[in-house]
């Protein structure tokens, strides 16, 4: 039904290229003769190709379409190089670009939403470019895994605050505050829209301005419908006290934890005495999990034969993602269907995610992630 639906949208764009008003991106590439540019549309079902044409020498090209109802999305395309673009009226977009830095070296003149997602565009390539820095330095032993995690954190924040204020708060009714939202690192959504309240607020802010001016396009209820289930997700629920039953004590004093792995098998961390346990509390549709991911990976290569486990709990609302995520991890994964506000979570005190605690042989709770100064070292002491 998907692909049926696509291919009519296609269709439709291209036959009512005919008639009422119209847009029209055009200009050249530079150095890419012989090669084919494709004009697609990005909705919501996925990418389209809507035109395409061989560049000739003069590297010049036209395409034109039916003006949207609503602001839409659009892109360029030569191979696997892409220039997202915005569409809102019958403007004419003129792009000039090399073929060698497609993506990254156009200019574009025509449309303030297309250079503001320029912009974002660059300012993620860079956050992802730092990002893999960090993680080959801390592959590499180069930095420990703490200051990986907090510089990782660090450039996250920054990255978010700079996006927050400059392009979705100050204009959340424009085409360019919608594309900021979901705008991904390590191909995960830099705004979580299900587990994180702050970034709820930014799809709330863009969701409400879209809704005011087009309040019957797909896109606005769409975000609509991701603002509702992520508000879901994070309510508050009201305030108890918290009493730790005495069956979650383990006989060494730790407050055991009992949930079910990917295959139904309930799997406690009092099972695993004789065994060095990281434990790990995460978030896998976080931007950061990838990552973090990593250095966990590098721990468990190194240390599992000699007796390190590590038991990650998953605090994701989406249990489907977490199937997907987790399917090829060699670890114990098991997930808290309460998310954020998991009370596993909060008999550990936790805050933030990932966080991490280091579980002796013994069963005993031997350090928290931040009172590391270095997990590699802390692993190997207590193997």
């Amino acid at each position: 039904m998907k692909k049926v639906s696509l291919v009519i949208l296609a269709i439709l764009v291209f036959s009512s290229c005919n008639s009422g008003p119209k847009f029209n991106v055009k200009g050249s590439v530079s150095g890419a003769a012989g090669k084919t540019l494709y004009f697609e549309a990005s909705g919501l079902e996925g990418i389209v190709t809507l035109d395409s044409l061989k560049l000739k020498k003069d590297g010049a090209f036209s395409f034109r379409g039916l003006r949207p109802e609503s602001p839409e999305f659009y892109r360029l395309r030569i191979g696997e190089k892409v220039i997202n673009l915005s569409i809102d009226s019958i403007e004419t977009v003129s792009i000039a670009a090399p073929y060698a830095t497609f993506s990254t070296s156009y200019s574009i003149k025509g449309s303030d939403n297309c250079a503001k997602i320029k912009e974002l565009t660059l300012k993620q390539n860079k956050l992802q470019a730092d990002v893999d820095v960090l993680t080959k330095s801390a592959r590499a032993g180069i930095v420990t895994n703490d200051v990986f995690e907090d510089s990782l954190a660090v450039l996250l924040k920054r990255y978010k605050d700079d996006v927050k204020i400059n392009y979705i708060f100050a204009a959340p009714n424009t085409a360019a505050a919608y594309f900021a939202l979901f705008q991904k690192l390590n191909n995960y959504l830099i705004f979580d829209p299900l587990n994180n309240k702050e970034d709820i607020k930014c799809f709330a802010a863009v969701a409400t301005s879209l809704s005011n001016s087009y309040p019957h396009a797909d896109r606005s209820e769409n975000l609509y419908n991701i603002v509702i289930k992520g508000m879901k997700n994070t309510r508050t629920p009201r305030q108890t006290t918290l009493e730790i039953p005495q069956d979650k004590i383990s006989e060494t004093g730790i407050i055991d934890i009992a949930l079910r792995d990917l295959k139904g098998n309930v799997r406690k961390i009092s099972d695993l005495k004789g065994k060095v346990v990281l434990l790990d509390f995460t978030i896998y549709q976080s931007a950061v999990s990838a990552s973090h991911d990593f250095t966990l990976r590098d721990l468990y290569k190194k240390y599992a034969s000699q007796g390190l486990e590590i038991y990650q709990v998953s605090l994701d609302a989406d249990e489907h993602f977490w199937k997907t995520s987790v399917d090829n991890l060699p670890w114990i994964c098991v997930r808290d269907a309460n998310g954020i506000y998991s009370t596993i979570a909060k008999m550990y005190n936790v805050k933030q995610v990932p966080s991490y605690f280091l579980i002796n042989r013994k069963n005993e709770l031997s350090a928290r992630g931040e009172d590391l100064k270095d997990m590699d070292t802390a692993v190997k002491a207590l193997l």
